[in-house]
């Protein structure tokens, strides 16, 4: 009988399943961010030939002083893998809206430099897109449910992000 406690105490725990409410909870985050992201893409190819996560590269660009980051934190700031990153750097500089630039103090290091046309292509497309955004989801929320979704997202981010002191993160700018 005492063996049998060791060997339950050691027996890994059992799985706890969502309840009904929490899968209805969870299908309907997943259903609508996917619609959500594929509505903004559709979006964003047709008025301006590109996918939401180039436009969010094209933004982040922007707001910085010189428009220009180090790829690294382009990358972190976008939260996507530096082979993705490259991938799509290399499509907007075909495009001719980003270029790469050597980093002087660092011989491994790059720059991604937001280009005049880059800046032209965000003025032109960045009222449609806010648009959209506006229509697809903020119109549909009251303020309130507005002011508990950027907390809930809030919480959900800060608990999945690693743990850098002084990190600059898209939603703590």
């Amino acid at each position: 009988m005492g063996h049998m406690n060791s060997a339950s105490a050691s027996a890994p725990v059992q799985n706890r399943w969502l309840t009904d409410d929490e899968q209805h909870v969870w299908r309907s985050y997943l259903h609508a961010t996917t619609l959500l992201e594929d509505h903004l893409d559709r979006q964003l190819q047709r008025d301006a030939g590109m996918p939401h996560i180039y436009y969010g590269l094209l933004v982040g660009l922007a707001e910085t002083p010189g428009r220009r980051l180090r790829m690294t934190e382009l990358a972190m700031n976008a939260k996507i893998t530096r082979s993705r990153l490259s991938h799509a750097i290399a499509r907007l500089e075909k495009n001719g809206w980003v270029r790469r630039e050597d980093c002087p103090s660092d011989k491994r290091g790059q720059f991604a430099v937001l280009t005049d046309e880059g800046i032209e292509v965000l003025r032109r497309t960045a009222p449609g897109h806010v648009a959209a955004v506006r229509q697809a989801l903020f119109e549909r929320l009251t303020p309130e449910q507005q002011q508990a979704l950027g907390e809930i997202m809030q919480i959900v981010a800060e608990g999945l992000q690693p743990d850098e002191a002084g990190a600059d993160l898209p939603w703590l700018r």
